[in-house]
């Protein structure tokens, strides 16, 4: 897939590309490298902000058990988001990317 249309994939095809190609190192690694970007999104949002909660990349690893409320999202404003096509918010209070696609959200 060229490098036009991986920009043009939708969530589930980038996700077919990707997972169960993955061992489970590189998955580690690749929330690793999210939680990274995370920070100044999840990090900084205010439905995270204040909250204890420790963990990021909420979009990856599912929702939170700590966040409840929810303010005001900056998923839309992640650089995740447009590389992987999401296109959910939430992630926190919903739930990560892969169980929203399979719930046809």
């Amino acid at each position: 897939m060229g490098e036009e249309s991986f920009a043009n994939a939708t969530f589930e095809e980038k996700l077919e590309m990707f997972y169960g190609k993955m061992t489970d190192k590189q998955w580690e690694n690749s929330i690793e490298q999210v939680i990274y970007i995370c920070r100044d999104y999840c990090g900084k949002c205010p439905s995270h902000v204040e909250t204890g909660e420790q963990n990021l990349a909420f979009c990856m690893i599912g929702k939170s058990s700590v966040i409840t409320e929810k303010k005001t999202c900056l998923c839309s404003q992640c650089p995740i988001t447009k590389t992987m096509s999401l296109r959910w918010e939430y992630y926190c209070t919903n739930g990560n990317a892969i169980k929203l696609s399979q719930a046809g959200k």
